[in-house]
């Protein structure tokens, strides 16, 4: 089941990776980005690696992603979608498919898993993760923060200079 699911996300990753550098439309990059990061975040946890996959969703396809998005909304304006949907039909097919993957995750979620070890345990587990993050690696660590919040006053002002 583990090889099955693996080569189902790969292909998925692999699909999503193609999608973001052949299509044309910035927001549907985006959106393929997205797709792509939370396959990482699932390979991740055929990995057993749960933080970094919980990591993964949490600041790339999260925080990172809503960033890109309001960057683009504020550097390419103008480009809204008027009249009549011509994927109408598409996007009421989401519906029923939705509902059969929420489906298929409650019964995931309800078969469960086998036990799991403690999070001391585990090496690449949170205090692991935590302990080398906040020694060794603490200055990248902090230099990523600060590029990030440089990135994101960057955005403000170029936005506050087109309004």
């Amino acid at each position: 089941m583990t090889h099955a699911a693996f080569l189902v996300i790969a292909a998925l990753a692999v699909a999503s990776a193609l999608g973001l550098v052949l299509r044309r439309n910035a927001i549907h990059g985006a959106l393929f980005l997205v797709v792509n990061l939370g396959s990482v975040a699932a390979l991740y946890l055929t990995l057993g690696a749960e933080f970094l996959a919980a990591v993964q969703v949490i600041v790339y396809a999260g925080a990172i992603m809503v960033l890109f998005v309001f960057a683009i909304m504020v550097l390419i304006p103008g480009k809204e979608e008027t009249g009549l949907d011509p994927r109408r039909g598409w996007r009421l097919l989401a519906l029923p498919v939705g509902a059969l993957l929420a489906l298929q995750l409650l019964l995931v979620v309800r078969a469960g898993v086998g036990p799991v070890a403690p999070a001391a345990a585990v090496p690449g587990g949170v205090e692991a993760v935590a302990r080398l993050l906040f020694t060794r690696y603490l200055l990248p660590f902090e230099l990523t923060s600060v590029l990030l919040l440089a990135a994101m006053v960057g955005v403000l002002l170029l936005a506050r200079r087109r309004v």
